[in-house]
């Protein structure tokens, strides 16, 4: 077998396209690039029981106070003690490479009740990196909190006290019944001031807010309601004081709130503590297509009349997409009775589902509309951030194409790799730095132990069964 050898530019100059991958790359090339920036005129995003019942409309003067008053003593209020090393701190530690020892950090920000027996549900942000955390009820009552687990997608996390009692908590209700111009309760927080309400809209639903998202769930609430640092992790409930989402991030130019705050919808909140509390992980469920979403210009590219949908560029073989029917050109315009006009639709209603689910999906063919059943997979699919890579464990029919049983298939790669010429989806990944990789759970031990300051290598195989040599 031949091999080839391809030589990269420098591992800081990766690092730094790499960062460009993930969402995008994978799936989206029409979203717009809104990151964290210190620049005034660049807004930064600053991370911050089932009633399926959507809010009354029947407002008088006691809606908010009676929203407000079944929710506050819900909120909680959460301390994060975290141990972090520090650097040199004198003239002395420079001079005998002394590190400084380790430094105490605490951040604070908010938690919501959801059981009586103590369960709470906040950002995964908020508990990051925690040695310790502190819960202190609204009655200033404060207990230790225990860690049951998080989810870094979805950037939500649960926690458990131990209170003695039956605890207030609040309901989930059904987000996806939530309205545009329906009035909502924000509930933290913000700077240490404990128990603030402050209301508002829904400005917008399913809104992603980073280009960059990676493998990161982003479809959250809009709303104008006053969020702040320290809100994080806290309620946005409607008139009925039922909690529809999780306020987890503003957009700023001051690094404090100016006009817009997002919340995790509670349809995907609710499912994430589920699978915690079951399962001790999140289960995942995937459509098995990719593709983008439509508009005038992408339409047009593509040469065909819809401007509105999700457009499919290709299915994954043995996906439930592909044992329904589903095939490249589909546009997919609605699941369930959620309309999809962009891939935040697809991808946060999705994210409240679970392997197994059944989903009715109305797709347009060839100018027809269409129905099919689509049942969704387990997710096998991991995205490499530190290589820019998302890939997959391989199928009997690529263990047969590409005569091997060890190695997974790249389906996703970063812009780095097409700005170097450098071919790489759809090959098999086998090794990096001369460690063989048999599947995805192998290749996430031996990315634990990457080191960023060392040269690497991927060793990949390609159709032709030629081993390639990639350096970097």
């Amino acid at each position: 077998m031949m091999k080839n050898y391809v030589s990269a530019v420098s591992a800081a100059f990766l690092g730094g396209v790499l960062s460009l991958g993930g969402y995008k790359l994978f799936f989206d090339k029409n979203q717009v690039n809104q990151s964290v920036s210190n620049e005034i005129s660049k807004p930064s995003f600053v991370q911050t029981n089932y009633t399926a019942t959507s809010a009354k409309f029947d407002l008088n003067e006691n809606s908010f106070i009676d929203a407000a008053n079944k929710t506050v003593n819900s909120v909680v209020h959460i301390k994060n003690v975290a141990k972090v090393e520090g650097g040199p701190t004198s003239i002395f530690d420079l001079l005998y490479g002394n590190g400084g020892g380790s430094q105490t950090q605490i951040g604070t920000g908010s938690g919501v009740i959801i059981s009586p027996d103590g369960y709470i549900v906040t950002n995964n942000h908020v508990i990051a990196s925690a040695t310790t955390l502190e819960v202190t009820l609204n009655d200033n009552k404060t207990y230790p909190a225990k860690l049951v687990g998080t989810d870094v997608s979805s950037d939500i996390a649960l926690l458990k006290i131990e209170a003695g009692e039956a605890l207030p908590f609040l309901t989930f209700a059904d987000s996806d019944n939530t309205q545009i111009g329906e009035w909502v309760l924000a509930v933290g927080n913000p700077f240490n001031l404990n128990s603030t309400v402050t209301a508002g809209i829904i400005s917008a639903k399913a809104r992603n807010i980073s280009e960059r998202a990676g493998d990161k769930v982003e479809s959250f609430i809009q709303t104008d309601a006053a969020v702040n640092r320290g809100n994080s992790g806290g309620a946005l409930v409607n008139l009925r004081g039922d909690l529809i989402g999780i306020n987890t991030a503003i957009t700023s130019t001051t690094g404090t709130y100016v006009g817009y705050s997002f919340a995790v919808p509670s349809n995907i909140a609710k499912k994430v503590v589920e699978d915690l509390i079951e399962f001790g992980n999140v289960q995942k469920g995937i459509l098995g297509v990719r593709g983008t979403e439509l508009n005038s210009t992408t339409a047009e590219k593509l040469k065909i009349k819809e401007t509105d949908g999700f457009y499919v560029d290709s299915v994954d073989d043995e996906s439930g997409a592909a044992s329904a029917g589903i095939k490249k050109g589909d546009i997919i315009k609605q699941i369930d009775n959620v309309r999809i006009h962009k891939y935040s639709d697809l991808s946060g209603y999705i994210a409240s589902k679970r392997p197994g689910d059944v989903l009715k999906v109305t797709f347009v063919r060839d100018g027809k509309s269409k129905n099919t059943n689509i049942t969704l997979k387990k997710n096998t699919t991991y995205i490499v951030n530190a290589l820019g890579l998302e890939v997959k464990n391989l199928s009997e029919s690529d263990q047969k194409k590409f005569n091997t049983k060890s190695g997974v298939k790249i389906t996703g790669a970063s812009q780095f790799y097409e700005y170097n010429n450098i071919s790489v989806v759809g090959k098999v990944l086998l090794s990096v730095n001369g460690k063989t990789v048999k599947d995805i759970d192998e290749l996430k031990n031996t990315m634990s132990s990457l080191s960023s300051n060392s040269r690497n290598s991927l060793e990949l195989l390609n159709e032709e069964g030629e081993k390639e040599r990639f350096f970097f």
